[in-house]
């Protein structure tokens, strides 16, 4: 239930925004200052589900699935102490950060970042000024789920059933 809740505010807001020429959707909040710990996560298999629950799309069980999605330009985010996701606008000193490595760098890895937050039609936004602690791949959730959770294969393969 908690994933559909996060989906619906993403795609609500996503969709909102299509309404914006009508002048229907309310413009992001004024930046605020913020210091935020958290994972590193790949907002795609996160929010669908697509790769399993909540435990299976973080940590080192979805690391080298984080990688391919962040290479391939899936928005990466920040899940906070608290369970809140706030999308990576900006990391510090990129221009965009499709072109670069440094994101891939620090993909699965618990933060702690300061930035700017921005909230438009119920999402977090942030862009990411300095990180200024990184404790590494701190969630050794493989020897539970394996290297790649068992949700990515198809029915079938491998002798899933």
């Amino acid at each position: 239930m908690k994933i559909r809740s996060k989906l619906l505010c993403i795609f609500s807001g996503v969709a909102l925004s299509t309404l914006s020429g009508a002048g229907m959707v309310m413009a992001a909040t004024e930046a605020k200052p913020v210091e935020i710990k958290g994972e590193i996560i790949d907002t795609w298999c996160y929010l669908s589900g697509v790769m399993g629950g909540e435990d299976a799309v973080v940590g080192s069980a979805h690391h080298t699935c984080a990688l391919w999605c962040a290479a391939g330009g899936i928005p990466v985010g920040v899940l906070d102490e608290d369970g809140q996701i706030y999308m990576v606008l900006k990391l510090k000193g990129e221009d965009a950060i499709a072109k670069t490595d440094n994101i891939m760098e620090i993909q699965s890895d618990q933060i702690t970042a300061k930035g700017m937050h921005y909230v438009r039609d119920g999402v977090n936004y942030l862009v990411v000024e300095d990180v200024i602690a990184n404790e590494g791949i701190t969630n050794l959730n493989h020897e539970d789920y394996g290297s790649v959770p068992p949700n990515s294969f198809p029915k079938n393969y491998l002798g899933n059933q």
